[in-house]
């Protein structure tokens, strides 16, 4: 009937809207075309995450560092959904991050657009947008975010927040984090500080 056609279609795109806020789960997969069995530095990178407290993704432009490597592991350490593969470090509890990149312009349009989704598509990036509680904007800056409060599988709130270098090192001082996410090579004086 007319009415079953419709009541499918409307539970078919709840289904697409859900899976759009799951982007994190489609990656890495066991089989097919991106099985994580074609990408063995990726999973090399992430395995040295549970014996280093520092490591480096150096490489060419557009091979997946920022999306694939950086974005894709702090997503899963600050909602704690670690696939069952994950050979890296596992946060057990609610944690703390910044994120940061160049200009607060490039924080916007790369990293926040990778972790979040495009503007007035909130939770479709790589956050699950069923674990995003609270968004702050950042001021002077349009459509950008400052600070994401995240819900942890742990059943707390961990925390994420963007910076970017030309905010100064004055403002990567003495706050305790579990872990900073450097997208671009920063100044030394804020590698000292992070």
């Amino acid at each position: 009937t007319r009415e079953s056609l419709g009541e499918l279609a409307a539970l078919m795109a709840e289904i697409q809207r859900r899976s759009s806020r799951r982007k994190i789960q489609t990656y890495y997969p066991a089989e097919g075309p991106l099985r994580r069995g074609l990408y063995p530095k990726h999973l090399e990178f992430f395995a040295a995450g549970k014996k280093y407290r520092e490591r480096c993704a150096l490489a060419a432009n557009r091979v997946g560092k920022t999306e694939g490597l950086g974005g894709y592991e702090v997503a899963l350490h600050l909602t704690g959904w670690y696939p069952e593969w994950w050979p890296g470090k596992r946060f057990t509890k609610a944690n703390r991050w910044w994120v940061a990149g160049d200009t607060s312009q490039t924080v916007r349009d790369i990293l926040q657009f990778k972790m979040l989704g495009p503007p007035g598509q909130m939770g479709t990036g790589l956050i699950p947008g069923d674990c995003i509680i609270n968004t702050t904007a950042k001021a002077g800056v349009g459509g950008a975010i400052d600070t994401v409060t995240i819900a942890h599988a742990s059943g707390q709130d961990s925390h994420l927040s963007f910076k970017s270098y030309a905010e100064g090192r004055e403002s990567f001082q003495g706050t305790e984090l579990d872990g900073v996410w450097l997208d671009e090579e920063p100044p030394a004086a804020i590698y000292a500080e992070c």
